[in-house]
């Protein structure tokens, strides 16, 4: 049977590579934003897709970038940088590149931190960066 919260050790999460870390961290990313606009808000679906689709987005989470990438750690500052700049198999149709590959980069530093399991980290980076 498989564990949802099973971890792999730091070393071997950044042996990935930052295309697969960015396919996880793309799920966490959207599975945390889903959950707390469920619970934190009484909308409708229309408007929890909305509010959810907009965060989710390149743009969104390369507006978040701004805010936070002044608090990655070295480790994580590197893992950015390798999903940034990987080459990616599809292009987006609605972001810029910028958006995209930044996007990439932090969804890549998210599915490092889930798979080695630092949860805690996931929460601070998402919700401001600070530690």
């Amino acid at each position: 049977m498989y564990n949802l919260f099973a971890k792999i050790s730091e070393d071997a999460a950044r042996q990935l590579s930052p295309v697969t870390l960015a396919f996880v961290g793309d799920a966490v990313y959207s599975l945390y934003i889903r959950s707390k606009e469920v619970l934190c808000c009484d909308a409708k679906l229309a408007q929890l897709q909305k509010h959810t689709s907009d965060a989710v987005s390149a743009k969104g989470q390369s507006l978040l970038l701004t805010k936070i990438e002044k608090y990655f750690s070295p480790d994580e500052a590197e893992i950015f940088h390798r999903g940034r700049n990987a080459k990616k198999a599809t292009k987006s149709k609605n972001a810029s590149v910028t958006d995209y590959n930044r996007s990439t980069g932090f969804e890549a530093v998210l599915g490092y931190l889930y798979l080695s399991g630092n949860y805690e980290r996931i929460s601070q980076l998402i919700e401001g960066g600070e530690q």
